[in-house]
C-alpha cells in the first residue's frame, strides 16, 4: 500500500503535465511507495489523452465537477495514502521529495509545505519567494504545495468547496489555527506563468484586494466574481 497518495487538480494543463508527472517518479527517493491522482475538472485540451497515453501504473486520472477544491476533495476520497500531498501541475517539489515529507510526519509535524522559488528573475517574485522560508500564515500560498495525514485532513474537513479561489489559504488558516505547520526548507520551483501573463504587480494587488475582502467578511462568491473581472 503507498505511503504517500500525490493529488494534483488539473484543467487545461497539457502543456505541463507529463512533464510534471515523470518528475515525480524519477525525483522521489522512493517512487514505489506514491501513488498519483491526476483530477480533472473537464479539460478541453489534450490533458486527458496525455496521461491514458502515458499508461503509467502509479498514476490514476479522475474526473470531477471543476474547482480546485471540489478537485482535491475528490482525490483525497479515493487515496489510500497516509498522507496526502497536494500539489499544482507547474508545480516541481525538490529531489527525493517524498523523504522529506515522511521524515516530518515521523518526527509528528502533519502538516506543512517547502519553501518556494518562482522560475523568475523579477527582483519581486525573488523577494516574495525568499519570505517563504519563514513559517509565517502571511508567507502561505497554494504554490508551496501541501502535505497532511488524511487522518487530520478528514478531521478538519478537508478543502471548503464554497472557496472557488482561496480555498488554499482557507485550510492553510486552519491549520495555523491549531499550530500544526512545519516549512520544510527545501526549494519547490514553481511557474511564475499568470504574474509573466497579468503582470508582476497587477496580480500582487489582486491577491492583496482578496485577502483584505476575505478580512473584511467577504464571501466566497464575492472573492470569485472580483478575481474574474480583475483578471479579465
Amino acid at each position: 500500500m503507498p505511503t504517500i497518495s500525490i493529488i494534483i487538480p488539473v484543467l487545461n494543463e497539457a502543456e505541463h503535465i507529463s512533464k510534471l508527472l515523470a518528475y515525480l517518479l524519477n525525483n522521489a527517493k522512493s517512487p514505489e511507495n506514491l501513488e498519483i491522482f491526476v483530477v480533472d475538472g473537464g479539460s478541453t485540451d489534450a490533458t486527458v489523452s496525455i496521461i491514458k497515453d502515458l499508461n503509467l501504473n502509479q498514476v490514476n486520472l479522475l474526473h470531477a465537477a471543476k474547482g480546485r477544491a471540489k478537485q482535491m476533495n475528490f482525490g483525497a476520497k479515493h487515496a489510500n495514502g497516509s498522507i496526502l500531498y497536494f500539489l499544482h501541475a507547474d508545480s516541481y517539489p525538490p529531489k527525493h521529495f517524498d523523504y522529506f515529507i515522511l521524515n516530518e510526519v515521523e518526527n509528528g509535524n502533519e502538516a506543512g509545505c517547502f519553501k518556494m522559488q518562482f522560475n523568475s528573475d523579477h527582483w519581486w517574485l525573488k523577494l516574495a519567494s525568499w519570505f517563504t522560508q519563514f513559517n509565517l500564515m502571511a508567507c502561505r500560498g497554494g504554490d508551496q504545495s501541501q502535505f497532511i495525514t488524511k487522518s487530520l485532513f478528514n478531521a478538519i474537513g478537508g478543502y471548503n468547496e464554497a472557496f472557488i479561489i482561496y480555498e488554499d489559504y482557507i485550510l492553510i488558516k486552519t491549520l495555523y489555527r491549531i499550530n500544526t505547520f512545519v516549512v520544510i526548507q527545501k526549494n519547490l520551483k514553481t511557474s511564475a506563468r499568470l504574474y509573466e501573463t497579468q503582470g508582476v504587480f497587477k496580480l500582487q494587488r489582486i491577491f492583496l484586494t482578496i485577502y483584505l475582502k476575505r478580512w473584511l467578511g467577504a464571501s466566497p462568491e464575492t472573492l470569485h466574481r472580483y478575481y474574474k473581472k480583475a483578471l479579465a
